[in-house]
């Protein structure tokens, strides 16, 4: 499923269940040492599932440990992802050669809960939502959103390890199965960080998956999100400047960054929490996701 969106040079596992044998790494196996059940079977699946990708690249199994943030610690030159939700579990893996950054989300196929949305999107990402919906009704487009900012997250944050606000990534879903994302940081990134990103999404059965990407032309041959096609997701030209493509029209409507919070808290299903900005999880998701830190 999860390979369905990813540009090449990506390999990918993934899981519907935790009932192969995936043995840990003492040192994996000590950081689950009185988790739940549940949640050492999850693990232990999604590093297997890693394991599988990495050695698609070439490269010998060994310990994924989580490092800034909760975020996996890949091997050196490598980049990836992880995502784990009732019944999926996946891993993305690929040389940074070819991927400038990358990551991956899956969430279940159902509406956010009451007053998330209004945390997570801006006032045009929702206008945007009414239309989509319009336009193609089966789609739960506000859980859709939440994941693509997920999966941006997750390829923003390894290589800069700062957080990012909901309203600091302005997400412009496509009905055909694509996404761009412009990232406004409230502070500073570090020297080269990438601040466009594109991706794509699935809607299948009982899941949503998303996979994104860091734009950046890659050795004179256009931009790393390039999937089969003619056409970058994002529009790149091999030349560094923004080709025809959605990303070459993209505008982020904010225009003053929001204070950051240390911790929002989880938004509860019978009281909505206050109003935005709204951090993003160190680890990827906010503390009310059903993920646990990868």
């Amino acid at each position: 499923m999860i390979e369905e969106i990813l540009p090449p040079g990506v390999r990918s596992a993934e899981a519907f269940d935790d009932l192969a044998p995936a043995p840990l790494f003492p040192e994996e196996a000590a950081l689950m040492a009185g988790r739940r059940r549940r949640r050492r079977a999850q693990f232990a699946t999604a590093r297997a599932c890693a394991r599988r990708a990495l050695a698609e690249l070439g490269l010998a199994p060994g310990p994924l440990l989580p490092g800034a943030g909760g975020a996996p610690q890949w091997p050196d030159g490598v980049v990836g992802s992880i995502t784990h939700c009732d019944g999926y579990r996946a891993a993305v893996a690929a040389r940074a050669t070819d991927v400038a950054a990358l990551g991956i989300d899956a969430e279940p196929a159902g509406p956010l809960p009451r007053g998330v949305l209004g945390l997570i999107a801006s006032t045009t990402e929702r206008a945007a939502l009414d239309r989509l919906a319009a336009e193609r009704p089966g789609v739960c487009w506000d859980r859709l959103l939440f994941s693509a900012k997920e999966a941006v997250y997750k390829a923003w944050f390894p290589a800069t390890e700062r957080w990012l606000g909901f309203a600091e990534a302005e997400v412009r879903l496509t009905p055909t199965g694509t996404f761009t994302a412009a990232l406004t940081p409230s502070s500073p990134p570090p020297r080269g960080a990438t601040l466009r990103f594109a991706g794509r999404w699935l809607a299948r059965g009982d899941l949503v998956v998303t996979s994104a990407v860091g734009c950046a032309v890659r050795g004179g041959r256009g931009c790393g999100c390039l999937w089969p096609g003619p056409v970058s997701v994002c529009g790149l030209s091999p030349g560094g400047a923004p080709g025809p493509g959605p990303a070459g029209r993209e505008r982020n409507p904010h225009t003053a960054p929001p204070p950051r919070l240390t911790d929002p808290g989880p938004p509860s299903a019978s009281a909505p929490p206050p109003a935005p900005p709204v951090l993003l999880h160190p680890a990827g998701t906010p503390p009310d996701s059903p993920h646990a830190p990868a």
